[in-house]
This record gives C-alpha cells, sequence and structure tokens, in this order.
C-alpha cells in the first residue's frame, strides 16, 4: 500500500528551549517566520501526503489553531489589501488535512505513536519528529522522506533514518546494528536506545525520520517501559527487527535539532540563505559580521 498517512509527535513539554516554550508549544517556536511544525507539515506534503495526525497534548492548541482558517484575520487582510499575506494564511490552512489526537501521559514516543493506531489503521505511515528540520531539497534533486518511502516500496520494510554520529554523543540517540545491503542503506539486526559510547554497536544514531509498517502497533503494545521509564520506539522497531526486515537509510545531507539552541541557530541561518526574499540581504549582512568578527 502506498504510504499516504503521516503522525507527528508533538506532546512534549520543550523544557530544552525553556523559558521560550513556557507560554507557547516549543513547535510554534519560529524559525525565521514560520513555526517549526510547519515545515514538518510542508516536508510531508512534498513527499505526496495529506492525510497528517499530530499527537498533542494539553496546552498545545496553538498547533491545531495554525493549520485551521482564520476568518477574521483573513477578513482584515483582505480589507487592508494585503494580498500576500493573505494568501500564505490560507495556503497553510488548505495545506494538508491536519487532525490531532492527546497523549494524556508522558509515557514515550513509542506510547505517542501508539496513539495513532486508529487513525492509521493497517497501512503504512511516516513518522516525522517536528525538532527535526530538513531543509527543502534544491533544484530536482529528491526530498529525503521522498527517498526513504522509495525505499519502502522496493524493500516492502519499514525505513529509518540515521546519520554518522561522534562517538561521544552516542548516548543521546538510537543506535543501530546491521549490515550494508546498498549504498548507505543498512538490513537493521539491533537498535538500543541510549547506549553508553563503549558498548553503541555502531555509529550510526537515528534521527527523527521513519516509515513504518503498520506491524509496528502491535510491537509497541509488546514492548516494555525501557530507558528513562517510557515506551520507547527504538525498543519496538528493535522487535520488529527480529521478526521481519527492517532498513536504516544512512542520511547526509543537512538536518537540524531546533530543539537545541546551536542548532536552531544553524537552522535559522541556512533557511533564511536558501530564501528569495532575505537572503542575499541576510548574506550580505553575514559577510559584513564575520569580517567584523575577524578584525
Amino acid at each position: 500500500m502506498p504510504v499516504k498517512k503521516a503522525v507527528i509527535p508533538a506532546a512534549g513539554l520543550g523544557t530544552r528551549f525553556l523559558p521560550a516554550s513556557k507560554a507557547i508549544p516549543k513547535e510554534m517556536i519560529p524559525v525565521v517566520d514560520r513555526p517549526g511544525i510547519q515545515y514538518t507539515v510542508e516536508e510531508a506534503v512534498r513527499a505526496g501526503i495529506r492525510d497528517i495526525l499530530i499527537v498533542s497534548s494539553w496546552g498545545k492548541g496553538a498547533m491545531e489553531d495554525h493549520f485551521d482558517r482564520a476568518v477574521e484575520l483573513e477578513m482584515r487582510l483582505e480589507k487592508g489589501g494585503k494580498d500576500e499575506e493573505l494568501a500564505e494564511v490560507r495556503r497553510i490552512a488548505e495545506i494538508a488535512d491536519v487532525h490531532s489526537v492527546r497523549q494524556k501521559e508522558p509515557l514515550g514516543l513509542g506510547h505517542a505513536v501508539l496513539m495513532a493506531k486508529e487513525h492509521v489503521g493497517d497501512e503504512p505511515f511516516a513518522v516525522l519528529l517536528p525538532d527535526e528540520i530538513v531543509p527543502e531539497p534544491l533544484g530536482d534533486e529528491t526530498g529525503l522522506l521522498e527517498h526513504m518511502i522509495q525505499t519502502y516500496d522496493e524493500r516492502n520494510s519499514s525505513v529509518v533514518l540515521v546519520q554518522e554520529v561522534a562517538q561521544d554523543q552516542l548516548s543521546s540517540y538510537g543506535v543501530i546494528s546491521g549490515e550494508e545491503v546498498a549504498e548507505d542503506l543498512y538490513r537493521v539486526a539491533e537498535f538500543i536506545e541510549k547506549p553508553p559510547p563503549e558498548d553503541a554497536p555502531s555509529n550510526f544514531g537515528s534521527r527523527g525520520r521513519y516509515v513504518l509498517a503498520p506491524e509496528i502497533f502491535d510491537a509497541i503494545e509488546r514492548t516494555t517501559p525501557g530507558w528513562g521509564g517510557e515506551i520507547q520506539v527504538t525498543d519496538a522497531i528493535g522487535i520488529l527487527a527480529r521478526e521481519r526486515e527492517v532498513y536504516a537509510y544512512v542520511y547526509r545531507g543537512p538536518m537540524f535539532d531546533v530543539g537545541k539552541k546551536v542548532d536552531y541557530l544553524k537552522a535559522t541561518v541556512e533557511l533564511a540563505l536558501r530564501r528569495a526574499d532575505v537572503g542575499k540581504q541576510f548574506r550580505e549582512w553575514l559577510i559584513e559580521l564575520a569580517g567584523q568578527l575577524e578584525a
């Protein structure tokens, strides 16, 4: 079956980005001029997915509002002759069919994915963590999620995204071991959540993109709480890998964890430089600033 649904787990408190995330959802903090979660939704849409489920929690209604119609705002923009802003506001509301469900307790990423079981049914689906922003591909390059979906279709198996990680940072990631079956593609043997660096089976750490077979739900239901006392999707994928093939795609392009302050700044700079409206002027200022810093 084609991958036509995406799940965006967005129920976390965002404590890494306090105090900005105290009063607004961390996913709504803007990167340049749009909230982080919008980049994630747009990435799914570029991959041909329009049915999107946001796994939310109490106090995060702003995410749902962002993808809804804002009739009063639209009327004011139309009356004020702000056609460009009006078009953008309407585009966001019509970009996809965005649904939501609430995770009532913080029981882990695996549990958040399980919240999508009824919505997804027996179809394959993508999972995109909104903290991880992937810049839009340039020119005719194939996007990351499109490539993962193609791999799922070819292999008829779940695909997880990994990147090479420095040895001293492996304890912050789910780490895979496996056999390379094609360039930058591994068949997963095991998947370990946040291992001590000396015990890590490889230097490939998971990042926030998955294309999963519906059997993952059964695996999650059989998963006991693991690292941090939470139900980890990593552990569930490890169960799945022991029963059927699971693949890991090694991604070597740019990806920013905007829940981390330095990555947030990097994402803001790179995404701004790619923009036709502000990129040139911003680049000139950066060059001038760099010259002043070197002086």
